[in-house]
């Protein structure tokens, strides 16, 4: 890996770019079923876009690796990453839509998402070799599973075999290869995402469980993130709880990214994994203070709750 300060980018992003539109509900519908909502809000999101963004605010050198469609929404979203310092060398145009996410958000600020991923499903394996020399100049490369699961194996490799540090989000869930888990350092999951890739041994098991199995499976660290209840994270020399600081939630919507980011942004800076999950957990619970995604991302210059 590079030495802190040395990389020519702190954290590189491959990942999804999407356009957001929210809409603010008093519940949910069931199914069948009409209910009313707030104006549509549309913000510039993807849990890509969002981690480079979050970094990128928070003061750290920062590229991407993603496709946007040649649409209105493609150029809402090239331009929030551009106004962010996000380097843009490798955000790619391909014709059709950018992709979409539709969310609800409920008066507890909890959302419900469904992705439609149009441009982000063209991120091709074919695209990795022209960006070899980005990814290979790293500290840390951040992936989710917005985009093809093949086109994060090969870029996770590229990396991996240059010494950059790989971190992987298994969001939205999905099984992984066993060689895929091995260069993760660390798998990032909530709860749900941690008993989706255990099956039944992971189902009613405590965090530090959930971590310790997961670390079986062949990961070289693990981050759970636990909501208001802050995160856990392990590796080879043990388990830390990190609690959160207490914060009124308006919004959760995209608050695992700006944590994940500002995890990548400290390991990049040669943090402990600890170290860096404390931190992040502070970023996190700043991000759902204020609706949106982006937008609610802090600053380097603004005072984290806790």
């Amino acid at each position: 890996m590079p030495a802190a300060g040395d990389a020519r980018h702190e954290v590189v992003v491959v990942g999804s770019v999407n356009a957001d539109l929210v809409i603010g509900v008093e519940r949910r519908p069931g199914p069948g079923e009409t209910v009313l909502g707030s104006d549509l809000a549309v913000y510039p999101g993807g849990k890509g876009a969002n981690q480079a963004v979050a970094a990128a605010r928070l003061g750290g050198r920062v590229a991407i690796l993603a496709r946007i469609g040649d649409d209105g929404n493609g150029a809402l979203l090239r331009s929030a990453l551009a106004d962010a310092g996000v380097d843009l060398g490798h955000l790619l145009r391909t014709p059709g839509p950018s992709g979409v996410a539709l969310i609800t958000v409920d008066p507890d600020g909890d959302n419900s998402i469904i992705v439609s991923p149009g441009a982000n499903r063209r991120l091709l394996p074919s695209d990795v070799p022209p960006a070899r020399p980005l990814l290979q100049g790293a500290s840390v490369v951040s992936f989710q599973l917005e985009i093809p699961l093949e086109t994060v194996h090969a870029a996770a490799r590229t990396a991996a075999d240059a010494g950059a540090r790989v971190v992987l989000n298994l969001s939205p869930p999905a099984p992984l290869p066993d060689d895929l888990l091995a260069l993760c350092d660390p798998l990032v999951v909530n709860e749900h995402e941690a008993a989706f890739l255990l099956g039944r041994q992971g189902r009613g098991d405590e965090p530090a469980a959930l971590a310790e199995r997961l670390l079986a499976r062949g990961p070289r660290s693990v981050v759970i993130t636990l909501g208001g209840d802050g995160a856990l994270a392990a590796d080879a020399s043990g388990t830390a709880s990190v609690p959160a600081p207490r914060v009124e939630a308006v919004d959760t919507t995209g608050a695992g990214d700006a944590f994940t980011a500002a995890l990548c942004l400290r390991l990049a800076r040669g943090d402990a994994l600890a170290d860096a999950a404390r931190h992040a957990v502070r970023v996190g619970a700043a991000a759902v203070r204020a609706p949106g995604a982006q937008s609610s991302y802090p600053y380097e210059r603004d005072p984290l709750p806790g």
